[in-house]
């Protein structure tokens, strides 16, 4: 398996998986250049919600065929300006039958976890995500099924999955320590 997978190739690694999708989330930060949902945001705004709702939609779609959708977001206390958009999205994400849950930066370092992202789907295919050099702007996946690699990230799958927090006991945490 090897070459950059886009567009509707990437998306069609989210029809086609049989049970389970995993993503491990390590940046502190995503191209937010295309709209200004970000700054609106960040502005004390509520932004709207066409630009994600495909992904939502698709979200519905296969969690209601009864696969899991799982991530694992690695965050900094203070979590950055867009790990606070993404927990602002969150419940969205939830109620399109997404789980997803927050590791600290510094446990995510004790465990040894990647310092990237990747997708894992049914446990056997590894989509790593590569991001342009100047920033953060997403080009695309590369695919990997190579046994040692997958059993690899499989492991990193399960060690941060068992250290993560649910998005409400976080919030709950965060939102304590902020009083």
């Amino acid at each position: 398996m090897a070459g950059l997978i886009t567009g509707d190739a990437f998306t069609d690694l989210f029809r086609e998986f049989a049970h389970t999708a995993y993503r491990l989330e390590v940046r502190r930060a995503y191209d937010t250049e295309a709209d200004d949902t970000l700054p609106r945001f960040l502005a004390g705004e509520e932004p709207d919600l066409p630009w994600f709702q495909p992904w939502l939609d698709l979200m519905v779609e296969q969690t209601g065929q009864g696969k899991r959708v799982e991530r694992v977001r690695v965050v900094d206390d203070p979590p950055s300006d867009y790990l606070r958009f993404e927990m602002w999205l969150n419940p969205h994400n939830q109620a399109a039958g997404e789980d997803i849950r927050y590791l600290h930066r510094h446990t995510a370092a004790q465990l040894g976890l990647p310092g990237y992202d990747y997708w894992l789907f049914d446990s056997r295919i590894l989509a790593k995500l590569e991001f342009d050099d100047d920033g953060d702007r997403f080009l695309g996946v590369t695919l990997d099924d190579t046994p040692t690699e997958v059993v690899t990230h499989n492991y990193w799958r399960d060690a941060a999955w068992h250290y993560a927090e649910t998005f409400d006991t976080y919030q709950q945490r965060i939102s304590a320590a902020a009083r």
